[in-house]
């Protein structure tokens, strides 16, 4: 064992018995659950100091933490939307903390600095970000955060003058917003942090330059913590939808006119099928998986006799719609295939006009317009870091609105699909990348994730981590498991909720197929992820610890007993599950990863990160397997706790604490397989 790891912290273990349906459940480390208390900060102090005595002593980190330097400290863009002549985005020069706010006068005109943090003077952990921008292109709503937090304020700018209104909503979280057609006014649904009643859920209207006092209430909800309330702005009038989080999700929605005093029709009541709505030049669309499981855009046609009526304008697929937009009179619809996006164009008649140009394993994000007659969108590959696209469908041409160059030169690196057999007997695909002698064949180190939930697809997307390790040498793997939605809807609900288990199988699949194909050893494989991917890899580390030598978890949900009683977790019922199911209670028993570790038994090294402002994947998480793992593992190898107050859920902390937070990373993955740095 290195000498900086020796002398492990001590943890109390204090166990408390829950009974679930007859069974006795153990929790030795209930106490840290208590963030805020002066036991959990002083354990917290200690495991700081562990980690960072193994951290700081590895060798070579000088050189990672340049590279990781050349890598990040680069012009960035993101957040691209128009509105009028206007493009708003954020950019951050090199070496600069965080990204401003910037506005642009056409497509290649002069650009100006609109917000500035810095100058701010609160320090560096602040960050803005543009939110919405009048349909007059006079005003912008941005958000202003703290470290990673996941709450914000949220101001109103004068574009021309420059001017901060005095309009602004506190801390909290915004769950609708829309301006008025003259500019003069906004609705809102927002969720005040210190809310003396936390669970009213309400739309008001703000009239500019007038006192918060003098608000006006113009709907409410009621107020239940199963509730949430979203706003959609149109020309002229806008939707307020109402959703029930209970086994499944009930919507119901509304439609309203600008202006005072004006009725509200119901246009949906309970439905227990999906609905987003978007208005488009004062029509109403709609994404929806009723009778489509796989999802289609539907005009809501409201007839005053009849009620309202679908009328289909975009058919299912084989593959679900995973983004759509609308710009000027074209609807935009993007399919994640299995190995590529693709975007197709229809008239709001549903006529197919056009695809937008894509290319082979490149990940699309569609981020706008605001009001524009064109598409703004976002591309990434494993090899291409994010650039800013616009798409004029007059022209039918999509045009590179601002790249960021990093020092990685694609053409030395190559990916390869191939397709293993999970434990049932399922054919999961699965992306390899690296550097092309590294591919051609032997073994190698390897490290791999994957995310299985919620739907969401993995497609190729530029990661510095990953970066950083197949440049020396690694391969990386990305395995398609269950609970994406790779091959339709019926993908993800085969790992979803009481079929959990097939996700963690096909991810210990992926890796005993890189064992069995001799691609690699298990002495020289990491797995990492973060989240849902931190769960995944979490319990991957409990049911195969032979499988790996290392593994990266970062802000994990991990104790699956007790997940929903923090923040809003209970909102995931329909996702997980919870342990006031009986049924859900067997399944999640049996795989919860803090539940699962044994003592005596010879883990491999891990690292968990987490951070007191993470309020999706509460930090209790981190602290208790932390501390669980500690007490029982039997190997030499470091596990320990990469703690940061200010670190959550979001990625917006200051590009030095990026910088030393992904240092820590890599060179914790670099120790332990043994690569070159």
């Amino acid at each position: 064992m290195p000498p900086t790891m020796m002398g492990r912290p001590l943890s109390s273990a204090e166990p408390v018995t829950d009974f679930f349906y007859g069974v006795a459940i153990t929790d030795p480390y209930r106490w840290l659950e208590d963030g805020n208390s002066g036991r959990t900060r002083d354990w917290l102090d200690k495991q700081g100091v562990y980690a960072r005595g193994y951290l700081d002593a590895i060798a070579g980190r000088k050189r990672i933490r340049q590279r990781v330097h050349e890598f990040l400290a680069v012009e960035t863009y993101d957040s691209l939307q128009k509105a009028g002549s206007h493009y708003i985005y954020r950019k951050r020069l090199p070496n600069q903390e965080q990204h401003a706010i910037y506005v642009r006068e056409g497509t290649n005109g002069p650009e100006s600095v609109l917000i500035d943090p810095a100058s701010r003077g609160t320090g560096k952990l602040t960050s803005v970000k543009p939110l919405r921008v009048s349909p007059d292109g006079r005003l912008l709503l941005y958000e202003v955060k703290q470290g990673g937090e996941r709450t914000a304020t949220f101001e109103l700018l004068e574009i021309e003058t420059r001017l901060t209104l005095p309009d602004a909503l506190p801390r909290g979280l915004l769950r609708g917003f829309a301006f008025a057609p003259d500019g003069k006014s906004f609705c809102y649904v927002h969720e005040p942090l210190d809310a003396a009643r936390p669970f009213y859920r309400a739309v008001y209207h703000h009239v500019l330059g007038t006192r918060p006092s003098e608000d006006q209430e113009i709907f409410c909800a009621g107020e239940d913590q199963t509730l949430r309330l979203f706003l959609f702005r149109g020309e002229t009038r806008f939707g307020i939808c109402v959703q029930r989080l209970l086994d499944k999700t009930y919507t119901s929605f509304f439609v309203r006119e600008f202006g005072a005093h004006r009725p509200i029709d119901r246009i949906l009541a309970e439905a227990d099928y999906a609905f987003e709505p978007l208005f488009a030049n004062d029509r109403l669309f709609a994404l929806t998986d009723r009778d489509a499981p796989n999802r289609k855009i539907v005009e809501v046609v409201i007839k005053a006799d009849e009620g309202p009526q679908f009328r289909e304008v975009v058919p299912q697929d084989d593959a679900p719609i995973s983004q759509w937009a609308v710009a000027g009179e074209h609807i935009f619809v993007s399919h994640a295939m299995a190995s590529r996006i693709d975007i197709q164009v229809f008239d709001f008649a549903g006529r197919r006009l056009d695809d937008v140009p894509t290319y082979n394993a490149e990940t699309v994000r569609l981020v706008g317009p605001a009001y524009s007659e064109e598409l703004c969108f976002e591309s990434e590959s494993f090899t291409e870091p994010i650039s800013l696209w616009r798409y004029e469908p007059g022209t039918r041409t999509r045009y590179r609105w601002a790249k960021r160059d990093v020092p990685f030169d694609p053409s030395d690196y190559c990916h390869e699909r191939v397709c293993y057999t999970s434990k049932d007997g399922t054919r999961v695909p699965m992306f390899l990348m690296g550097r092309r002698d590294v591919l051609a064949g032997n073994s190698w180190p390897t490290v791999m994730t994957s995310y299985g939930g919620y739907g969401l697809s993995m497609t190729p997307k530029f990661s510095v981590l990953v970066a950083s390790l197949v440049e020396r040498g690694c391969v990386f793997a990305l395995p398609n498991i269950r609970g994406g939605s790779e091959f339709g809807v019926n993908w993800h609900i085969a790992g979803k909720r009481r079929n959990r288990q097939k996700v963690y199988d096909d991810f210990v699949s992926a890796a005993e197929w890189l064992i069995a194909t001799g691609r690699t050893t298990p002495d020289r494989l990491a797995i990492f992820g973060g989240s849902n991917a931190g769960l995944l890899v979490g319990a991957a580390l409990t049911q195969r610890p032979d499988l790996f030598r290392a593994v990266l978890c970062i802000a994990p949900l991990l104790d699956m007993l007790r997940y929903h009683l923090f923040d809003e977790a209970r909102i995931w019922k329909d996702e997980f599950g919870t342990a006031d199911d009986p049924d859900d209670f067997a399944v999640l028993a049996n795989y919860s990863p803090y539940h699962r570790v044994e003592n005596g038994v010879s883990y491999p090294a891990t690292m968990i990160v987490s951070g007191d402002a993470d309020t999706n994947c509460n930090p209790m998480h981190a602290r208790k397997m932390t501390a669980r793992l500690q007490e029982a593992n039997t190997s030499r190898h470091p596990i320990f706790l990469d703690y940061n107050r200010h670190r959550g859920h979001s990625p917006v902390l200051p590009l030095s604490e990026r910088v030393n937070a992904l240092t820590d990373r890599i060179a914790f993955l670099c120790d332990q397989l043994q690569l070159a740095v």
